[in-house]
C-alpha cells in the first residue's frame, strides 16, 4: 500500500509517525526492548499528546533476528498466527557498547545506536551492512478511512535484487512491483496469486519473513525506490530478518522456522493422467486413456479423477455419480490392478444440493454470518457453503467423509480451491476473519494431509494443492493453478514456480499443455519436456483431454521419451528431493540458488536447476529457438552428449524432441536401469554418469524409498578413466563418461 505523494508529501489525509529516537532501553541477556518517540524530545513538555512505539527485538532461532513493533498493545489477538517450529530459546546474545546495543545471532547483528537518530542496521558477521530501518523505516500510519497501520522500511542497495513472496506470475525479480499478499483465484496471468508468502529472499545474501497471516502490503522498491516497505493494518507488526550467506543458507533458516517438506513417496513423481475437468468420462473413457497410454508404450503411475466423478451440483458430497461410476470398486480395483495410483478431486466447499449441507448446518460445521446463518454464495456451486476447519469436529467431520474413498483404494487428492475465502463471518474458534482468509489454504491441506498419513503411513501421504500460505510447503505437493494453453502462460508458469522455490517450497508441478483451451501440438509437446523435467508431472486441462496421441505422433513419442527419462533419472531426483525434506532446499532450483555469485544469473526465469547439476531451458516459442547461459565450466548436454565452455549465452534450435538439458561440470549422475517406473529397484544396474570437466574424487549418495541413504558411491577421475568404490550395496553397477551419445 502506497502513502507517500512522491517522495515530500503524504497523500491527502493520511499521517505518518515515524520512529525518531529512542527514550528507553532495556537489556536482557538474548534480547532488548527499545522505545522510541515519534518526535525529537526536546523538553518534558514534548512526551505529552504524542506516541510511543515499543520495538521489541528478539533472536527465535540461530542466524535470526525478529523484530517487533507495537503502537497500541492493548488490542485483542485473535489468531491465528503463524507456526514457528524451530524456535530455540537463548539463539541470540546481547551486548552494549557504550550507547550502541547489539544482538548476534549466528552469522547476524542487529545494531541500535541510542545516542543517534533512530535507526535497526543489520549486518553479517563480517560486519557487512545488509540492510536496515532508517529515518523511515519504523512507523504507524493513519488514513482517511480511519485504519491504522504499522508500517516498515528496509534499505535496498545499490544492486540489490529482490525474489519470492510466493507463487507470483509477474517478473522473476520483484523490484518495482507492488504485491499484496491476499489469496485469490486469479490463473496465472494476472498479479493476483494461489499461494501467498509474506517472504522475500535478498541476493544480498538475507531474507525477511513478515510474521503476519492476513494482508501484507508490499512496495519493493515501488513507493520508496530504495527501500523495501512492508505494511499491515494492525497496530504491530513482527519481521524476522534470516541470514545467509547464501540463499540455500537462508532457505534453510526459513524453513527451519515455518516447516520442511514432507518426503513425498516415489511412485508421485511418475507421470499423472487426469479425466480433465469438463470434459465426458466414464470407466470405458479412464479404460481407454489408460489402455493408449499402454499401447504407445508410455508410462504411467497415476491416475486422477476430476470433479465430475460426482454428480452435478453437489460439490462436494465426496460420492461417486451412480449413473457415470456405478462399479467404482470394481473399477479402483481394475486400476490398482495395473500398478496404477488413484488421485479424487476434492475441494472444501459444501453445495446446497449436496446431503452433506444439512448435517454440517445442523451441527454447525460451516461458517458463519455474524447473525447466525451459514455464509452462501452461488458462485463456483449452488448455494455453496464453506467448511469451518476452525472447528476440531468440523476437520474429523470432513476426514470421515474421505474415509470412505481410501477404503475403496484412493491414494491420495488434489485439493483444490481454498483461496476465496470471506471477511465478513465469525469462526468457530474466533480467529480474525482477515487473518483466517490466507491461513485457511493451511488448515484445508494439513487436514487432509495428516488424514493420509495416518491412514497411509508416514513417506506415502501426497496431496495436489492449488493453495498455501506460509508453512504450506509441509504438505506437497503444490501446482501453479488454471493457466491457458500457449507459450506465454507455460513461462508465466515457469515463473511462478520458480517465485514459489524461493519461498520455501521445495516441490512443484504445472498442468502440462496448459488448462484453459486446447492447446496447438507445439505447446504441448514443447510443454511435455518442460512437465517431465519437473518435479511433478501431470497432463491436464479444461474441456479437452490430455492424452499425447490427440497432439500427434511426435508428442506420443516425447511423452515417451522424457517419462523414460525421468524414470531413470530417480536416483538422482530422490536424492533432490531427500535434500528438499532435510533442508528446504527445493528441487527446481532457480540458477541463482546454485550460482549466487555469478551475476548473470540473477535475473534468469527461463530456465532452472532440477536438483544441484542439471540445467534445464524449456523451449518456450514456435521453431524451437531457445536462449541458454551456461555458467563457467565445462557443460555436457544429457542427450546429445555436446559439451559447451561457459560462462556463456547460447543461442540454440531444437526439434520438439529436445531442448537444452546440460549436466554440471564434473558433476556424477546416478541413473536407474527401470525406466519403466519411477519406484523401481535403482540400486539393481545403476549407472554412474561422470560428466567431463571435474577432478578429483566424487561422492555420491543415492537414497531408499524412503529419503534415507542406500548406499554411497566414491567416483574418482584416474588417467584410465573414472572408477568408483560403494559401502551400502553388493548390487552391480557401472561407471561410464558421459560421451558423444548423451545418457
Amino acid at each position: 500500500m502506497k502513502f507517500t505523494d512522491g517522495f515530500w508529501l503524504m497523500r491527502e489525509g493520511v499521517h505518518a509517525s515515524y520512529a525518531t529516537e529512542v527514550r528507553d532501553l532495556r537489556l536482557e541477556a538474548d534480547r532488548f526492548t527499545a522505545h522510541a518517540s515519534v518526535k525529537r524530545v526536546e523538553t518534558r513538555g514534548d512526551t505529552l499528546n504524542s506516541a510511543l512505539l515499543t520495538v521489541e527485538c528478539l533472536a527465535p532461532a540461530e542466524g535470526v533476528i525478529g523484530v517487533r513493533v507495537t503502537h497500541h498493545a492493548g488490542k485483542a489477538r485473535r489468531g491465528p498466527d503463524f507456526e514457528l517450529d524451530g524456535s530455540v530459546p537463548g539463539a541470540g546474545a546481547v551486548r552494549q557498547d557504550g550507547p550502541v546495543v547489539e544482538l548476534a545471532s549466528g552469522p547476524l547483528r542487529l545494531r541500535l545506536d541510542r545516542s543517534a537518530p533512530w535507526a535497526l542496521e543489520f549486518h553479517d558477521a563480517d560486519g557487512r551492512t545488509l540492510t536496515g530501518a532508517g529515518r523511515k523505516g519504523t512507523a504507524f500510519v493513519t488514513t482517511p478511512d480511519g485504519a491504522h497501520h504499522m508500517a516498515v522500511q528496509l534499505a535496498l542497495g545499490v544492486g540489490e535484487q529482490i525474489y519470492g513472496l510466493g507463487e507470483r506470475f509477474t517478473p522473476f525479480v520483484k523490484n518495482g512491483q507492488s504485491v499484496d499478499i491476499w489469496q485469490a483465484d486469479g490463473g496465472t496471468s494476472s498479479e493476483q496469486a494461489y499461494k501467498n508468502i509474506p517472504f522475500y529472499l535478498s541476493s544480498r545474501g538475507y531474507g525477511v519473513f513478515v510474521n503476519h497471516p492476513g494482508r501484507v502490503s508490499f512496495e519493493v522498491g515501488s513507493e520508496a525506490v530504495g527501500q523495501v516497505q512492508f505494511s499491515v493494518e494492525d497496530q504491530t507488526l513482527e519481521y524476522l530478518v534470516v541470514a545467509g550467506p547464501t540463499p540455500k543458507d537462508v532457505l534453510a533458516r526459513y524453513t527451519a522456522l515455518t516447516g520442511r517438506p514432507a518426503l513425498p513417496p516415489p511412485w508421485s513423481f511418475g507421470l499423472w493422467l487426469t479425466t480433465s475437468f469438463t470434459t465426458r468420462y466414464d470407466e470405458a473413457t479412464v479404460t481407454s486413456f489408460v489402455d493408449g497410454m499402454a499401447a504407445r508404450d508410455i508410462p504411467l503411475s497415476v491416475f486422477h479423477f476430476d470433479c465430475f466423478w460426482m454428480r452435478e451440483y453437489q460439490w462436494s458430497d465426496f460420492r461417486w455419480d451412480p449413473e457415470t461410476f456405478p462399479d467404482p470398486e470394481g473399477m479402483l480395483a481394475r486400476l490398482k490392478a495395473r500398478g496404477l495410483r488413484v488421485g479424487m478431486w476434492i475441494n472444501p466447499y459444501i453445495a446446497q444440493k449436496s446431503p452433506l449441507f444439512e448435517e454440517g448446518r445442523e451441527r454447525g460445521l460451516l461458517l458463519r454470518r455474524a447473525n447466525g446463518d451459514v455464509w452462501q454464495w452461488d458462485l463456483w456451486q449452488p448455494g455453496m457453503a464453506l467448511v469451518d476447519f476452525t472447528n476440531p469436529e468440523a476437520r474429523t467431520w470432513f476426514q470421515d467423509k474421505l474415509r470412505p474413498l481410501l477404503a475403496q483404494g484412493v491414494d491420495c487428492f488434489k485439493t483444490d480451491f481454498g483461496e476465496r475465502v470471506p471477511t465478513d463471518v465469525v469462526w468457530h474458534d474466533g480467529s480474525d476473519p482477515e487473518r483466517m482468509h490466507n491461513y485457511y489454504a493451511q488448515l484445508y491441506n494439513r487436514t487432509v494431509f495428516d488424514l493420509l498419513e495416518k491412514e497411509r503411513g508416514t513417506g506415502e501421504a501426497v496431496l495436489f494443492a492449488r493453495s498455501a500460505t506460509a508453512g504450506g510447503q509441509q504438505f506437497p505437493v503444490h501446482w501453479g493453478g488454471d493457466c491457458w494453453a500457449s507459450f506465454e502462460a507455460m513461462a508465466e508458469s515457469l515463473r511462478g514456480g520458480l517465485s514459489l522455490s524461493l519461498s520455501g517450497f521445495g516441490f512443484w508441478s504445472h498442468d502440462i499443455g496448459g488448462f484453459e483451451g486446447t492447446p496447438e501440438p507445439e505447446v504441448f509437446t514443447r510443454w511435455l519436456a518442460f512437465g517431465l523435467l519437473s518435479s511433478h508431472s501431470r497432463l491436464h486441462g479444461s474441456d479437452s483431454y490430455r492424452v499425447p496421441w490427440e497432439f500427434g505422433e511426435q508428442a506420443v513419442e516425447v511423452a515417451r521419451r522424457f517419462t523414460r527419462l525421468k524414470h531413470r533419472l530417480m536416483p538422482y531426483l530422490y536424492g533432490a528431493a531427500a535434500e528438499a525434506h532435510a533442508t528446504g532446499v527445493p528441487v527446481m532450483r532457480p540458477m541463482l540458488l546454485e550460482f549466487p555469485e555469478d551475476p548473470a544469473c540473477r535475473t534468469l526465469d527461463r530456465q532452472y536447476m532440477l536438483g544441484p547439476d542439471v540445467l534445464v531451458a524449456p523451449v518456450l516459442t514456435t521453431g524451437g529457438e531457445v536462449e541458454v547461459y551456461l555458467p563457467a565450466g565445462d557443460w555436457t548436454h544429457l542427450l546429445t552428449g555436446e559439451t559447451v565452455t561457459g560462462p556463456r549465452w547460447r543461442r540454440e534450435t531444437h526439434a520438439l524432441d529436445s531442448l537444452p538439458l546440460y549436466v554440471r561440470p564434473g558433476a556424477v549422475l546416478p541413473l536407474g536401469a527401470d525406466d519403466s517406473r519411477p519406484d523401481g529397484d535403482w540400486l539393481d544396474g545403476l549407472t554412474l554418469l561422470v560428466a567431463p570437466g571435474g577432478a578429483g574424487t566424487v561422492s555420491v549418495t543415492v537414497p531408499d524409498h524412503g529419503g534415507a541413504t542406500a548406499a554411497v558411491y566414491e567416483v574418482t577421475r584416474t588417467p584410465e578413466g573414472p572408477r568408483a568404490t560403494v559401502s551400502g550395496t553388493e548390487l552391480p553397477y557401472t561407471v561410464r563418461l558421459l560421451g558423444a551419445d548423451g545418457a
